[in-house]
C-alpha cells in the first residue's frame, strides 16, 4: 500500500480524525496530560463527568488495584460544568481535538441542565450521557440498568440540546441489547459500551475493605472479555447505530479486537495509569497494522470478524 490508510472515522453525526479516544475519568480534563501526549493526535478526547455543582467525591481509600485491573469508587469528582466551561474550556480548545464532555447527574433534570449549559458552550463536540456509573448513590446507575429510565434521559436531553449524542452503557444488567435498543431509539446517535464491572476487594491482613465505599467498579484488562461480548451482541442487534467500545484496551492489538467485533471507535482507560502514553502508542500500532495488512481504511475493520473454519 503506497498511501497512509485512512484513520478518520465517521459515528452518525459526530466527525473524528482517528478511532482512538481517552476515556471519561481517567485522564482528567485533558489538559493534565499535555506535558506528556500530544493532544492533538486524539481522535477525541471524553472529560471526566460534569455535574451541575461541583463534587468531592467518595472518601478514600477510593483506588484499589487487583489482578489484571483496578477497583475505584471516585463518586464523580469534579469542579462542576460551570467551571469547565470557564476555566477549563478555552484551555483544551487550543489543542484543537474534538471534545466530548460527559453528562451526568442524580436525576433527569441534573441532566438535562447541565447539557443545556454544555449545548451553549462553544467547542464540544458531543455529550456523553454517563448513564452507567455504579459509583454514586443516587443517579447514573440507576437509569441505565432499564430500558425505560434510559430512555427517558435521552429522550428529554435529546429534545434540549442538539449536540450529538453517545449513551454510556452499563455491563451490570440482565442484557444490555434491549437497553441499548431504547437508547437508540429515544435519539442517541452513538452507543458507549462498557462501563465499569461491579466488584470489591478485601484486605485479608486488615480483614478490611479495600474501598472506603466497599464495592466500586472493575476496570482494566480483566474485563476486556465481558466488553468484547457485550458490544458483539448490540453491533448485531442493531448494526446501524455506531458503537464506541471501552473496556480493558491496554495495546493495539485489544483496539484491533473491539474494531472487528463492531465498534467504530473506542477509548481507552486504564491504561492511561499504567502508561500515560498508551493512547498514542495504540493509534500507531493501528496504523502499522493496517498498513502491514494492506488495508486502506480503519474502517473495513468494523464487524468484519468471522468464524474458525
Amino acid at each position: 500500500m503506497s498511501k497512509r490508510p485512512e484513520l478518520h472515522v465517521q459515528l452518525g453525526p459526530l466527525s473524528l480524525p482517528n478511532p482512538i479516544l481517552v476515556a471519561s475519568g481517567t485522564f482528567g480534563y485533558g489538559l493534565e496530560f499535555a506535558d506528556l501526549v500530544n493532544l492533538s493526535e486524539l481522535g477525541g478526547i471524553v472529560v471526566k463527568s460534569l455535574t451541575l455543582a461541583p463534587r468531592v467525591g467518595n472518601l478514600p481509600p477510593r483506588v484499589a488495584e487487583t489482578p489484571a485491573g483496578m477497583l475505584n469508587s471516585i463518586g464523580l469528582q469534579n469542579e462542576g460544568v460551570e467551571s469547565f466551561i470557564v476555566e477549563v474550556l478555552p484551555r483544551l480548545r487550543e489543542y484543537g481535538v474534538p471534545i466530548i464532555a460527559s453528562v451526568a447527574g442524580e436525576t433527569l433534570e441534573e441532566f438535562c441542565a447541565v447539557a443545556e449549559r454544555l449545548g451553549r458552550a462553544q467547542g464540544i463536540a458531543a455529550l456523553e450521557l454517563n448513564l452507567s456509573c455504579p459509583n454514586q448513590a443516587r443517579g447514573g446507575l440507576a437509569f441505565g440498568i432499564d430500558p425505560q429510565g434510559t430512555a427517558a434521559v435521552v429522550r428529554e436531553v435529546r429534545r434540549r440540546c442538539e449536540l450529538p449524542l453517545i449513551a454510556k452503557l452499563s455491563p451490570n444488567v440482565t442484557d444490555i441489547v434491549p437497553i441499548a435498543q431504547a437508547a437508540y431509539a429515544a435519539g442517541a446517535d452513538i452507543l458507549s459500551l462498557i462501563n465499569s464491572v461491579l466488584g470489591l476487594a478485601v484486605d485479608v491482613q486488615t480483614r478490611r475493605f479495600k474501598l472506603a465505599s466497599r464495592s466500586g467498579g472493575l476496570t482494566g484488562a480483566a474485563i476486556k472479555p465481558i466488553a468484547l461480548y457485550h458490544v458483539w451482541r448490540v453491533h448485531q442487534a442493531i448494526p446501524t447505530v455506531p458503537l464506541i467500545g471501552i473496556g480493558g484496551i491496554m495495546n493495539w492489538e485489544d483496539a484491533v479486537e473491539f474494531l472487528l467485533v463492531g465498534a467504530s471507535a473506542v477509548q481507552i482507560g486504564t491504561a492511561n495509569f499504567v502508561q500515560p502514553t498508551a493512547c498514542i502508542e495504540v493509534l500507531r500500532g493501528l496504523e502499522q497494522y493496517l498498513v502491514e495488512q494492506g488495508i486502506e481504511s480503519v474502517h473495513a475493520l468494523v464487524g468484519s470478524v468471522q468464524d474458525i473454519g
